[in-house]
């Protein structure tokens, strides 16, 4: 389904679709012992911060970026241009992808097909020895009631990290490193949204207003307790 377009002029330009910064990239590069010239996949990319990072981090691999939403497809090709045809950006279903890769990476995105259900389809789009990083929603061991509540309506189903750890068994693979992001990485996603609201406030119409004041109550609830909501980043292999 396609979002409103008031979602669309909230997020135009953000920097990025989720929580999340360079050096998640970089610790997953070196947990996943990936080559230089490694072939990777960028799986709901968004506007290609983190495919960004990749191109910059592996700079003699080729990159599939893909996402479902094209507005972001639009971005994430123009904020990967420079890199020219080693990076390519395309509209896509995640769920679909054939690879081979050396190297997948998912930043937030597994969620909307389900760990075990995501690894199972992508460990068959992984070439020998290939691994996949990805991050999920995760509560820390005795988490907050604000904690609870931030997930509560989103995401009820959420667990911790032993919660994670099954569901990529469940999917037939181990895991190979596991990198708690929080702070930080929520600033950088909530900051630059925090920003644009108070910019697009004045004159806003009523389905934008209702779109920005639930964006307001995101990040408000993410300040009640921001060292107990985070995603576990993991990165897993097939067994």
């Amino acid at each position: 389904m396609t979002p409103d377009p008031s979602f669309f002029t909230l997020h135009r330009n953000l920097p990025r679709e989720g929580p999340g910064q360079p050096e998640d990239v970089h610790w997953a590069l070196y947990a996943a012992a990936v080559p230089e010239d490694a072939r990777i996949a960028d799986l709901a990319c968004g506007p290609g911060a983190d495919t960004r990072t990749l191109a910059k981090a592996r700079p003699g691999a080729r990159i599939e970026a893909v996402d479902r939403v094209p507005h972001f497809v639009a971005e994430a090709r123009v904020r990967t241009a420079a890199y020219g045809s080693r990076v390519t950006v395309r509209e896509g279903d995640m769920a679909e992808v054939t690879g081979p890769y050396d190297f997948i990476w998912c930043a937030g995105g597994i969620y909307f097909l389900g760990v075990t259900e995501g690894l199972r389809l992508w460990r068959k789009a992984l070439a020998p020895g290939g691994r996949i990083a990805f991050s999920e929603p995760c509560l820390p061991p005795r988490p907050s009631a604000a904690a609870r509540a931030f997930w509560a309506e989103e995401y009820p189903a959420i667990t911790g990290i032993e919660g994670i750890r099954e569901r990529v068994a469940a999917a037939g693979c181990r895991v190979l490193g596991e990198r708690m992001v929080l702070g930080a990485a929520f600033r950088a996603y909530y900051e630059p949204m925090a920003r644009r609201i108070a910019a697009l406030r004045p004159g806003a119409d009523a389905a934008l207003g209702g779109v920005l004041d639930a964006a307001e109550i995101e990040i408000e609830r993410w300040q009640a307790a921001p060292d107990d909501i985070a995603y576990a980043l993991l990165v897993v292999a097939p067994e």
